[in-house]
């Protein structure tokens, strides 16, 4: 009698269990469904797609998001070579005193930060910055500068133009 005891708790355990599972898989799916922008399910209502169907829609945001990042990594890229190769351009033009101080550029995933540092007296060219960068693919929605002694600190932040990326 033991015997079947025990063999219905193990099944009412394996039950259990494998409801937990069940609960737990509609939970995670739900979650990763939640994640995915509305827009990204085309027409179809999100809580009327089946749970195949969301994972489907998944797949296909995160495969989008993917080359996205990819083109932007080769956009930022492009953009940092057009200002190596600006400032080498200014060097062999023998204007290296145009040229800034400093310069850095921060990738904050869809915006980029551009600090860079001239002197007070030489005639740098802001302009040719922001132009890059609108080249580039980006739009400047900040730039601000402060002076302190001889040295002016440039900021500029730009956003990166999503709509442009898959029309």
């Amino acid at each position: 009698m033991k015997k079947s005891s025990s063999s219905s708790s193990l099944k009412i355990d394996r039950k259990t269990v494998e409801r937990n599972r069940r609960n737990r898989m509609k939970g995670l799916c739900f979650n990763l469904a939640s994640l995915i922008p509305p827009q990204h399910f085309k027409d179809a209502k999100k809580e009327m797609i089946s749970q195949q169907d969301q994972l489907d829609y998944a797949a296909s945001y995160i495969k989008q998001q993917k080359e996205r990042v990819e083109i932007l990594r080769e956009r930022k890229e492009q953009l940092q070579r057009a200002l190596g190769t600006q400032s080498n351009e200014m060097d062999s033009m023998t204007v290296g005193s145009r040229s800034p101080l400093y310069f850095e550029l921060k990738d904050l995933g869809s915006s980029i930060e551009v600090t860079f540092v001239s002197k007070l007296k030489k005639n740098f060219m802001l302009y040719q910055v922001i132009s890059i960068l609108q080249e580039e693919g980006s739009e400047v929605v900040s730039a601000n500068f402060s002076t302190v002694g001889d040295k002016i600190f440039h900021s500029l932040h730009a956003q990166v133009r999503t709509h442009s990326l898959y029309e």
